[in-house]
C-alpha cells in the first residue's frame, strides 16, 4: 500500500511540478526550491430514487439519468430521515501540495491523519470525511537528458518518472529531499424534496 502512494504521489508531484513555469506557487528565486499545489473540487447532485428501510438499500440517480443501488453502512446514522425523492449533494475535494526541500530538513517517512464527522441524531444524514497523506522521500537521481527524475520513498523503493519541463528542476539537486502531501475530503448532505422539485 505504501509503495503504491509514494508511486502515485511521485508521478504526480513530478508532472504538476514540470508541467510549466507558470505552475501555481512555483518558486521565482533561483535560490528558492520549487514548491506548489494543485487542487480539485468536483461537486455532484443525486436524487433517492428508491429507499428500502428495512434492508439499507438505496438507489440513486445522477444528473446524467444513471442509477447506483448500493447498502448504506450501519455508520450511517438517521437514515429514517431519508425518503425517495430526497436529493443528495456530494462534494469531493482533492489536492496534491509539494515542496523541495534542502538534504536533511525532514527525517524520511510517511505519515496519515483523517476525520469524519457526521450528522446529529434526528438530523437528516450527512457528514464530513478527509484524509491526509504525507511523503517525505529523497531525490535520488536527475536526468536531465532523458528528462526523468527518481525519487527513493520511506521504505526504500524507487520511482522512476518522467520530466515535461525540466528547466523548473535547474535549482533542484540529487540529494534534496521532496515532500508531498495528497488531501483528499468529501462532504455530503441530504435536501428534503419540495412539492415544486428542486429550487
Amino acid at each position: 500500500m505504501k509503495n503504491l502512494v509514494l508511486a502515485a504521489t511521485a508521478a504526480a508531484l513530478v508532472c504538476l511540478l514540470t508541467l510549466g513555469t507558470a505552475t501555481p506557487g512555483f518558486a521565482k528565486s533561483h535560490e528558492m526550491k520549487p514548491s506548489g499545489e494543485i487542487a480539485n473540487v468536483e461537486e455532484m447532485t443525486a436524487t433517492v430514487e428508491k429507499i428500502d428501510h428495512s434492508t439499507r438499500m438505496v438507489t440513486l440517480k445522477g444528473p446524467k439519468g444513471n442509477t447506483v443501488t448500493f447498502r448504506a453502512s450501519d455508520e450511517a446514522k438517521n437514515l429514517d430521515q431519508v425518503k425517495a425523492g430526497d436529493f443528495v449533494n456530494v462534494k469531493y475535494y482533492e489536492a496534491v501540495a509539494w515542496q523541495v526541500m534542502k538534504p536533511g530538513t525532514s527525517p524520511k517517512g510517511m505519515s496519515k491523519t483523517s476525520a469524519v464527522e457526521r450528522a446529529k441524531k434526528g438530523e437528516k444524514p450527512g457528514g464530513v470525511m478527509g484524509k491526509q497523506v504525507t511523503i517525505v522521500a529523497d531525490i535520488e537521481a536527475i536526468d536531465k537528458d532523458k528528462k526523468h527524475v527518481t525519487l527513493k520513498g520511506p521504505q526504500g523503493n524507487s520511482e522512476r518518472v518522467a520530466v515535461r519541463n525540466p528547466k523548473n528542476l535547474e535549482n533542484v539537486k540529487v540529494g534534496d529531499q521532496v515532500q508531498l502531501t495528497y488531501t483528499e475530503a468529501m462532504a455530503i448532505s441530504v435536501e428534503p424534496a419540495s412539492p415544486k422539485g428542486k429550487k
